[in-house]
């Protein structure tokens, strides 16, 4: 009987999630990749998958569209000149996935780290950036306050994955939001902006 298609999919993007948590985006072959999820065919994944980032983007795909969705439905939510809500809109719909992938959280924290997210155009953190933007002073834009929340929020969320499973998230969700909302609404020192001002001035 020949191989199921969708099943063999479904296979090599488990076997890549995995491995991609476990040693990272680039620290485990394709090769590697395609011998663990059971393919005898070594040319299974390239025809699937075409390459590395084609198999990433399958990876990341399962998980996305509940996260993009949830998140989406907390910015509409949002409460006028709330921090709170809006530190809320970018956690929780990631927190959740403590149930339910936490190899996924284990592999974009690499992503971001590396400066690189999986977004385009539509991506609800492109309209949440959008948003806090509003709220925060020229000074934070520009020492990307928002950019450290979101690198606080995977970093933070890629450790607890690497934790075995608790009873609850609630807490660590809850005090996750307090933290981002602090780092969002940390104000400039004078100290920061003169020492941004001197930069900016020596960089002309």
């Amino acid at each position: 009987m020949p191989p199921n298609a969708e099943e063999t999919c479904r296979r090599l993007i488990a076997s890549a999630e995995r491995l991609f948590a476990e040693r990272g985006v680039d620290g485990v072959s394709l090769r590697e990749i395609n011998a663990n999820a059971g393919q005898r065919n070594t040319s299974a994944l390239q025809y699937h998958f075409g390459d590395r980032a084609g198999l990433l983007r399958a990876v990341l795909a399962r998980h996305q569209p509940g996260i993009e969705e949830h998140r989406h439905r907390l910015l509409d939510a949002c409460r006028p000149g709330s921090l709170r809500d809006l530190a809320a809109a970018l956690v929780r719909p990631e927190a959740a996935k403590l149930a339910d992938g936490r190899d996924y959280l284990r592999i974009v924290e690499q992503l971001v780290q590396r400066g690189q997210p999986a977004a385009d155009p539509g991506h609800s953190v492109n309209r949440w950036r959008s948003m806090v933007a509003s709220r925060l002073s020229p000074e934070a834009i520009r020492l990307h306050q928002r950019f450290m929340a979101i690198r606080v929020t995977y970093v933070e969320l890629a450790r607890r994955a690497s934790a075995p499973p608790a009873r609850s998230e609630e807490l660590f969700t809850s005090h996750l939001i307090d933290v981002v909302t602090a780092v969002l609404a940390a104000e400039v020192s004078e100290e920061t902006a003169a020492l941004m001002s001197a930069r900016d001035a020596g960089s002309r």
